[in-house]
This record gives structure tokens, C-alpha cells and sequence, in this order.
């Protein structure tokens, strides 16, 4: 069985103010060209669909188009929610889908669902887990001591109803210990929610998301396949590309290849002085770090004239100043405090906030403004 790994495809991202809908539009319609092309059995796609709780319908748009596209090929596609989705946006329309051979992850109720196909070895049960927090576990063993992430991996996995005589598949979104992160995750992943490799012991095949780097962890069965843009300069060096699992009989070991993604604008860096890169021009998004020892007058504006997706800017000296993501930064300014508040709790818990919580700050940013008003 040939399989089609993908995830964190991160719809609707921006980056440092510009929108990347183009951009991905783009390296889906090749998906769906490369899926033509290497006629997988089964498509895989492991979390973070969306780079937000709440996507904007622009962006809905952008995943109902590329499934439509997908499912034109006749193909089983099973796809679970990552930290960036809202499980129950995910799940919805999961029974109907269903007919046309999508298979969506349930919120998580304490049982990990599964779906099985076959090939000419027989059966091969695909588990759709989606992204698990170790008090989401908790919740649904209380009698279970659950110290940690990795405790809480084994109870999930230690409960679902896994038949050895078959090839067992999981999907997964989680951080496996061993795994290499760039620059750009590390504020994000963290230690905490960590879990080791051993854990997936009984797969052939874990299809993991959450990290951008396609790589094995510890061996061919178990794989991040990467993010299919560079989502920043961190990533500028990190080739991307689609993989390919190929199953045969439950002893032998998965068979992983790739097909690379030429995105429609690449990820760069660029170094040297003001003058030296005044002198050329990219039309891809790109980091500048400056070499001069001293500071250019709106060296970003003026930068940015050759450079029209530049990203970030930087001088390369003992004391960086680091300008990525200024304008960004002014267009938040704007907001009022609970806008702005809701924007950093939305970075920290991807999930967002509830109804409730969002009441909450408004209620205190409306007592605490009505104070000052008062004094």
C-alpha cells in the first residue's frame, strides 16, 4: 500500500503582514499534480490544517477546494486536527464526508477512532488521533495515573483496541523526543508535552505533524513530513518536499520516499551592506541581515523598494536590532487591549479563547478603563 504523507499545511497563514492564500494555493494545486502523477492508495494529512482556531471563509475555501481536488481521484484521505485547528471545526461534516471517502478525526471523547483498508497483505487499520494535550487524557481516565505527556501517550495508546495480526497506522500531532526543531518552533514546543519514540512501538507507520522539518524519528517508522512552504527564515535552508510511504507485509519496514515542492516564491537570506544589496533586487521573501556598523535611515522602507517580500531585517552586530515583523507589530498596536490580548492568548493556546474568557476581558478592560476615565 502506497501511502501520501502531509500536514501542517498551516492554511491562512501570514508572514510578517503579507498573506500567503497565493502561495498556497499554489503548492496545493501541485499536491494534487504529484498526487496524480504517484497514484497513492491513501492520503494521510497529520494536523494543522489551519494556522488558526478560526480561519476566515477565504481560507475554508482554500481546504474545500484542495479536498474536492483530492477526492476527484477516487482516494481515501484521512486528516486530524492539530494545536492549530479546532477539533470540533475539523469534525464537522465528518459522517457525510465519510461518503466520499474523507475521513475526519472526532473530537477527542477518551477513544481513538480508526479505518481500515486493504491491500494484497491484507488489512491495515489507520488510527486518527488528533492533538492531545496530557489534561485532555486526564479528563478521560481519572482513575489513571498520568504524571506527564509520555504517560498520557501510553494510556491513549494502551487503550485503544489494537489487533497485532494487522498492520496498525497511527496519524499523529505531537512532539517526539529526538525530533529536530528549527528556530521558529522552539518558543512554541517547549519540553513539557514531549513524548519518546517507544510509545509508537506497535505501528509500522507513524504519521506524525507539528514540526516543520521533514525527518525519521529514530527510524523509517516513525516521520515528520514537514511543512509544504518555508513558514520563515528559520526554514530558509530546509528543502520541502511530499512523502511517500510504501507498506508491504507487517514484518518488513516501511519503504519512504520524496517528491520535492518548488513553491512559487522560496524562503531566503540575504547578507551584506545596505549598498551592496541596494545594488540587486528578489521578488522572493526574504531576511537581510545588514553588515554596516552603523544605521541606515529607514533602511527597511528603502530596502524594500528591491525587495518587495522582505520579511525581516536584522544588523549583524553584538548588539542585533532585529526589525522583523515591525509592521506587523503597528497594525496590533491598533487594536484595543482585548483584541490585542485575545491575539497573544491565541499565540500561547492556538485553540483561542472561549466565549466566556473572551466576556471576562472585556468585562475587566471596560472596568479598569472606566477607573482611569473616573480619576
Amino acid at each position: 500500500m502506497k501511502l501520501m504523507h502531509l500536514s501542517d499545511l498551516h492554511l491562512g497563514k501570514t508572514l510578517s503582514g503579507y498573506s500567503l492564500r497565493e502561495d498556497q494555493r499554489y503548492i496545493l494545486d501541485r499536491i494534487l499534480e504529484i498526487t496524480e502523477e504517484q497514484k497513492p492508495d491513501c492520503i494521510l494529512i497529520a494536523g494543522d490544517v489551519f494556522d488558526r482556531s478560526a480561519p476566515s471563509a477565504e481560507t475554508v475555501t482554500l481546504l474545500d477546494d484542495f479536498l474536492t481536488g483530492l477526492a476527484a481521484y477516487h482516494i481515501p484521505i484521512l486528516m486530524i486536527a492539530g494545536n492549530h485547528d479546532s477539533p470540533e471545526r475539523i469534525a464537522y461534516g465528518g459522517r457525510i464526508m465519510q461518503s466520499s471517502g474523507i475521513y475526519l478525526s472526532p473530537v477527542y471523547d477518551g477513544t481513538i477512532r480508526s479505518v481500515t483498508l486493504s491491500d494484497a497483505y491484507g488489512e491495515v487499520c489507520f488510527w486518527l488521533m488528533p492533538f492531545l494535550h496530557t489534561e485532555d487524557v486526564r479528563t478521560h481516565f481519572k482513575d489513571t495515573k498520568i504524571p506527564d505527556a509520555n504517560a498520557a501517550m501510553q494510556t491513549v495508546i494502551g487503550s485503544m483496541q489494537l489487533d497485532p495480526s494487522v498492520r496498525n497506522v497511527l496519524i499523529a500531532h505531537q512532539f517526539v523526543v529526538g525530533a529536530s526543531l528549527s528556530d521558529s518552533e522552539e518558543m512554541y514546543c517547549g519540553t513539557a508535552e514531549q513524548v519518546s519514540r517507544e510509545v509508537f512501538a506497535p505501528f509500522v507507520y507513524t504519521a506524525l505533524g507539528h514540526l516543520h522539518r521533514p525527518q525519521n524519528v529514530g527510524s523509517v517508522r516513525i516521520r515528520y513530513c514537514g511543512t509544504p512552504l518555508k513558514y520563515s527564515a528559520a526554514e530558509a535552508d530546509i528543502a520541502k518536499s511530499v512523502t511517500f510511504v510504501e507498506l508491504g507485509d507487517r514484518d518488513c519496514e516501511p519503504v519512504i520516499t520524496t517528491v520535492p515542492l518548488v513553491p512559487m516564491r522560496d524562503m531566503q537570506k540575504l547578507r551584506g551592506s545596505f549598498q551592496e544589496l541596494m545594488e540587486g533586487t528578489n521578488d522572493n521573501y526574504v531576511h537581510i541581515v545588514l553588515t554596516d556598523e552603523t544605521d541606515i535611515p529607514d533602511a527597511m522602507g528603502k530596502l524594500r523598494m528591491r525587495y518587495p517580500y522582505l520579511i525581516g531585517m536584522k544588523y549583524d552586530r553584538e548588539e542585533t536590532f532585529d526589525v522583523s515583523g515591525i509592521e506587523e507589530l503597528g497594525q496590533e498596536a491598533e487594536k484595543d487591549p482585548a483584541a490585542l490580548f485575545s491575539a497573544f492568548f491565541e499565540q500561547v493556546f492556538p485553540s483561542g479563547m472561549s466565549e466566556e474568557q473572551e466576556q471576562i476581558i472585556q468585562d475587566l478592560v471596560r472596568e479598569i478603563w472606566t477607573k482611569e476615565d473616573d480619576e
